[in-house]
């Protein structure tokens, strides 16, 4: 007679960061059920991981999916600015249909699953330019990969809302034709009480539909912008808090010390996570600086040592606001590292935790990690610890998502000679591009 099987996947022989040996994991019901080593019991299915590493997966808290992959058929972004890419993607917005918006946004959700994420956060315009076109193409998407990801989609009015009229009643039609975050950008607007009164009705839309808000904030770098400071007073007037995010903050690398640690001081008080997006950013920001040039990112080290939610994302792949990026949070982790200047054991840590377990509570997870109880989203790596994963960029060996198998990547590398190959100094890693 067959044993019966007591998980539904048992992951073999892995290493997990803070355990002193290698261990098993159980996996039953999506969950992990069980930790420990050589677990004795039987599964549907195993793998023998070999002490790879074993993580959570990673989660991209930030990221626009309807603009994507778009550089190829726009004019350059010649000064590099944040206005002319608004610009620039006029044209596509104008052009593209909801079904060209799905296939290009599916090529990067398959992109990011294949390197370890099984979570995103997709800002979507929503303007009188592209309509709802664009949140049409990502809602397409969403449902066609539902099950290897998790997408969540934020209704964002790029062109503003008293800037552009009519995207405040579009905003509405959004949150109920897909949308589930409210998004903004109130620095876009031509005055500080345009701004102000563009938060405004971004939290009253919030309290509407009781959603969570996620907005671009201050991607400037003038150091007058305050849009910053308006969204902390409207959070703690309407009682938001913990359901707030703040994108990019840019502007903060321009403000004296002073008044960014009292505003810092509010965020954590307050309940305010940021996002900061560091492969885009330090592409944009400082373009009219002389030397020494901003950096163009929030005070990162500042706002975790005030204990402030921290994420990172991706942001941009392929458009006129950054030509490169691939959707590969451990990538975006190690840019972090160089922009924030994060080089200790800690802050290294803090750098993929920010794109790992950060992101996640960013985006209302809660139970992602590797524990019993825990969700079954994990990348097996090659690498034995997270250092070197982040170091070497390993590759991505397996990847599960409700513990289904749902990415494998397989690499070799050799150095070769006449007599034979050279053992590899490093772990593999992962050196192709996924997308297409």
């Amino acid at each position: 007679m067959t044993k019966p099987t007591e998980f539904d996947l048992i992951l073999r022989d892995g290493s997990v960061e803070g355990y002193g040996s290698r261990v098993d994991i159980g996996i039953r019901d999506r969950r992990i059920s069980a930790i420990g080593k050589a677990i004795p019991a039987e599964a549907a299915d195993e793998l023998k991981v070999d002490g790879r590493l074993v993580s959570p997966a990673f989660a991209d808290p930030h990221i626009h999916l309807d603009k994507v992959l778009v550089a190829s058929h726009l004019p350059v972004n010649r000064s590099g600015t944040l206005p002319e890419a608004i610009r620039l993607l006029h044209q596509t917005k104008r052009e593209s249909a909801a079904a060209e918006v799905a296939e290009r946004a599916g090529k990067v959700i398959r992109s990011a699953v294949i390197s370890g994420t099984t979570m995103l956060r997709s800002h979507v315009d929503v303007d009188t330019i592209g309509g709802l076109k664009p949140l049409e193409g990502v809602a397409a998407a969403r449902r066609e990969h539902e099950d290897i990801c998790e997408i969540q989609i934020v209704a964002f009015p790029q062109e503003g809302i008293e800037r552009d009229p009519g995207t405040s009643e579009l905003m509405e039609t959004a949150m109920v034709s897909g949308a589930d975050i409210v998004g903004g950008m109130p620095h876009w607007e031509r005055t500080p009480e345009a701004s102000r009164r563009h938060i405004e009705f971004c939290l009253e839309l919030a309290d509407r539909h009781d959603a969570n808000v996620d907005m671009h904030v201050d991607e400037t770098d003038d150091p007058d912008s305050r849009t910053l400071e308006i969204l902390v007073e409207q959070t703690e007037l309407r009682s938001w808090s913990g359901r707030v995010t703040a994108g990019h903050c840019c502007a903060m690398a321009a403000w004296s010390d002073d008044y960014a640690a009292g505003l810092i001081r509010r965020l954590s008080a307050v309940g305010i996570s940021v996002v900061t997006l560091p492969a885009t950013n330090l592409m944009l920001q400082g373009r009219g600086d002389d030397e020494p040039r901003r950096r163009g990112i929030p005070r990162v080290k500042e706002l975790l040592a005030a204990g402030v939610q921290m994420g990172s994302g991706q942001d941009c792949v392929g458009d006129a606001f950054y030509p490169l990026g691939a959707a590969d949070q451990l990538q975006v982790a190690l840019i972090l590292a160089h922009a924030a200047q994060l080089s200790s054991n800690e802050e290294l840590a803090a750098a993929i935790e920010m794109v790992r377990g950060g992101a996640a509570r960013i985006m209302g997870v809660a139970d992602h990690g590797i524990a019993p109880g825990c969700r079954a989203d994990l990348v097996v790596l090659d690498a034995s610890t997270e250092r070197d994963a982040l170091q070497w960029q390993a590759a991505r060996r397996w990847v599960i998502k409700g513990g289904c198998l749902v990415a494998e990547t397989r690499t070799e590398s050799a150095c070769r000679r006449k007599d034979g190959l050279l053992p590899s100094p490093t772990p593999s890693r992962g050196a192709t591009s996924p997308i297409g």
